[in-house]
């Protein structure tokens, strides 16, 4: 997929603020620290459309991205490390549930692991539940350019104890931002699900 287009639309956080065009719409989700922004600013070949932040848990709302002005990449907040109170904590929550559960437009979830580690006890139960919304699942191994080569190539395994990637809906990408691995099959994915 060429990109000619892409664009911050809106930060959200709840329905009344959402685009109301009908696109396809792509959710992002991951680790607080798991290269999320990056991961967007690399696809879309900017340099700064997303904000990356060094501080992890930045991202507090659901940031809306308009791409080709075709579809939606949707960047929601990070779980795990963000430093917020466990009341902000359940709100985030509650606002991510709601907009994976009732949004009409939601074709897919991008689920973002950090290859160099294994899924956390989060990143499990953030897999087990975008199962249950039975909508295509892109399990996404970023920072891949930090692995050596014996490592890299047995990536889906490791990840594959964690999660079961065993599923007609779900499908594996590994991925650098630094290296571009993978940007063309990542759009592949996309296209391939609106």
């Amino acid at each position: 997929m060429k990109i000619k287009s892409s664009d911050f639309i809106i930060s959200a956080v709840g329905e009344k603020q959402f685009p109301k065009d009908d696109l396809p719409e792509f959710a992002l989700a991951g680790r607080s620290n798991v290269g999320k922004s990056s991961l967007i600013n690399t696809i879309v070949n900017r340099r700064k459309l997303a904000r990356t932040s060094q501080q992890p848990g930045k991202t507090q709302t659901l940031n809306f991205y308009l791409i080709n002005e075709d579809l939606y990449l949707v960047d929601v907040p990070g779980y795990g490390y963000a430093k917020v109170s466990k009341k902000q904590r359940a709100k985030f929550g509650e606002m991510i549930q709601d907009y994976l559960e009732t949004r009409a437009d939601l074709k897919g979830l991008v689920l973002l692991v950090d290859a160099r580690h294994d899924p956390t006890a989060d990143d499990i139960n953030m897999y087990n539940y975008a199962l249950m919304l039975d909508i295509p699942i892109l399990v996404v191994a970023t920072k891949m350019d930090k692995l050596k080569k014996m490592e890299a190539s047995q990536i889906k395994q490791k990840v594959g104890k964690s999660l079961d990637l065993n599923h007609d809906n779900v499908s594996f990408l590994p991925f650098s931002s630094v290296t571009k691995l993978n940007v063309d099959e990542f759009w592949n994915w996309i296209q391939a699900n609106m």
